[in-house]
């Protein structure tokens, strides 16, 4: 009879791990300076490209390193050459593309079936020349921005419907917590959502647009309009997570309240999609045409860090996350650009800690 009152989870489609995620692969150690770039780099690659467990410790630069050493590793320059990847007893010391090739070649099985679809290996994440001088570098960053934006939608709007579903039933994953342990996270990520598409959207009024109203007076003004309109549902959305939070899973109109939530995410991800493919699209291939020197194109990006300094500082982890690794690393690759070096590094950091 007892055994009787033992509910059966259900376990749900969104909660079910591929057998592929649940294999174990060896720590990936990383020797060298913590503020190097080419630490970034290989310790992006290694967890974002192959989700490869990646240790946090730096260990010191190797002082045993030879010019003879130095000698057999092509292209590798001096501060290239104190980087060091490690896994088990194997390694290699060298150039970002030595250490890449190292990574595809110690995990191959990885990178045929990456986590997300478009993965490439870590080698075909490294960006060519060619495309950094035929792209604005600010134009290259708000597009890359949308595609974060855009994916951390999708995924908010995926997991409103699903507590919609449930209804106040904690989900059968136990890392996930218990049911106010799981809306607190929601909301969290909300938060950390909603910081960067409000600094995105700074960045765009206080410099993308700008730049074009000094070619083009008003040729912006469709795009600071939608601003305007979505401001109202993103505050909105907060406001009925915080109804959430409170309110007693049990009462009548709590199921009312996550479907209202579930659908208004729904509708900002309408709108938003279209605002980002109509900027995509219309605007920012128009900045060509405005014929902007290197210089001011420089300056331009300086400026965007500048704005954005929470989405380049304690959230670039969370808007690195929606971008396939290939992008991400892109995106390194603009940050590498920041003429303020210890800027720069302060930003990278972030990512090696």
């Amino acid at each position: 009879m007892m055994g009787n009152c033992l509910r059966r989870s259900e376990k749900l489609t969104a909660e079910i791990v591929p057998h592929e995620g649940s294999t174990l692969y060896h720590a990936v150690r990383l020797r060298g300076s913590p503020e190097s770039i080419l630490n970034a780099y290989v310790r992006l690659a290694s967890v974002s490209t192959n989700s490869i467990p990646s240790d946090r410790r730096f260990l010191p630069p190797a002082s045993t390193t030879s010019t003879a050493a130095r000698s057999r590793v092509p292209d590798c320059t001096d501060n290239e050459i104190t980087t060091t990847i490690q896994v088990r007893s194997e390694g290699v010391t060298g150039s970002r593309d030595a250490l890449l090739r190292f990574i595809d070649s110690r995990f191959p099985g990885l990178s045929s079936t990456p986590p997300q679809a478009y993965a490439p290996t870590a080698m075909a994440a490294v960006v060519s020349k060619g495309e950094l001088e035929t792209t604005s570098l600010i134009v290259r960053m708000t597009k890359m921005q949308h595609k974060s934006m855009t994916w951390h939608l999708e995924r908010m709007v995926r997991w409103a419907e699903d507590l919609a579903r449930r209804g106040g039933r904690r989900a059968v994953d136990p890392k996930v917590g218990s049911w106010r342990m799981e809306v607190r996270k929601f909301s969290k990520s909300y938060c950390l959502l909603l910081e960067v598409m409000m600094e995105h959207a700074q960045m765009e009024e206080r410099v993308l647009f700008p730049i074009f109203d000094s070619a083009d007076r008003g040729l912006s003004k469709h795009a600071k309009e939608e601003h305007a309109r979505d401001l109202p549902i993103m505050n909105g959305i907060r406001e009925i997570i915080k109804s959430v939070e409170v309110l007693d899973s049990g009462s009548p109109n709590y199921r009312e309240t996550l479907h209202t939530l579930s659908s208004r995410l729904r509708t900002l991800q309408g709108q938003c999609n279209q605002h980002f493919r109509s900027e995509d699209v219309e605007l920012l291939p128009m900045m060509e045409a405005v014929e902007l020197s290197d210089e001011q194109h420089r300056i331009a990006l300086e400026h965007c860090f500048d704005v954005m300094q929470r989405t380049h500082r304690p959230l670039l982890k969370f808007f690195l996350e929606g971008l396939p690794p290939h992008d991400a690393m892109k995106y390194l690759d603009l940050i590498s650009m920041c003429r303020d070096k210890e800027k720069m590094e302060r930003m990278l950091q972030v990512i090696l800690e």
